[in-house]
């Protein structure tokens, strides 16, 4: 067992905890939105760790097809699943947001448009990877490669029609001042070690079951298995 595994759990666990009670007690409220802008030290740092976790996938996939060494395909596996967890959970909490600032619960601007079909890339290289038999690995790892190129898309589309603040206006990252700031940024270290944490243990599982199928073909070629 990786041993920094647990380490990594109860840090985050212990970070989850503070950066709750901060963003509650702690951070001011939004002077338009008041209680519903606590959401946004979730909704954000997710989709920091989106990308982060989609980059890991995509990079890794290349290496893949480069190598063929199966660690590659181990860690692209392990990173578009904790990628598909994060981007969920990007989608719900910014729903939630939708909701509370502006009585909608979906608008089909350019970054959520470009969020959901990067969300449905990741969900199709999980089910790619998992049922498409003996080619899956390399037909994922291509639509990995595919995915990550959308991240600057997410990242940068955002026009004057958009409900997402313009760069460097009111209510965006760059603009935090005092406890939002410290409390947004320890947030983003939370999820981060839980992105670390997920990686790891997942990392870890797909080694395992790899061997498990490789002793499992050895057996059936030596006729030990039927």
């Amino acid at each position: 067992m990786n041993r920094a595994i647990p380490v990594l759990t109860v840090i985050a666990a212990v970070l989850f905890g503070t950066t709750f009670y901060m963003a509650i007690t702690y951070a001011d409220f939004d002077a338009a939105l008041f209680f519903s802008q606590k959401i946004f030290y979730w909704h954000v740092p997710h989709a920091f760790m989106l990308f982060i976790a989609t980059g890991m996938c995509g990079v890794s996939s290349l290496f893949y097809l480069k190598t063929r060494n199966t660690k590659w395909d181990d860690r692209a596996l392990a990173a578009a699943e904790v990628a598909v967890y994060f981007g969920a959970a990007v989608l719900a909490t910014g729903m939630i947001w939708a909701k509370a600032a502006w009585d909608h619960w979906w608008v089909w601007e350019n970054r959520l448009t470009m969020s959901l079909i990067l969300w449905l890339v990741l969900v199709g290289y999980v089910i790619v990877r998992r049922y498409a038999g003996a080619s899956g690995a390399q037909l994922s790892a291509g639509l990995a490669v595919f995915g990550t190129l959308g991240i600057p898309f997410v990242y940068f589309m955002v026009n004057r029609g958009d409900n997402h603040p313009m760069p460097g206006a009111k209510g965006n990252v760059a603009t935090l001042t005092g406890s939002m700031r410290i409390t947004f940024w320890l947030s983003v270290l939370t999820f981060l070690f839980w992105f670390l944490a997920f990686v790891a243990m997942r990392i870890q599982s797909a080694r395992a079951e790899r061997e498990v199928r490789e002793l499992r073909e050895k057996g059936l070629d030596a006729g030990i298995l039927t």
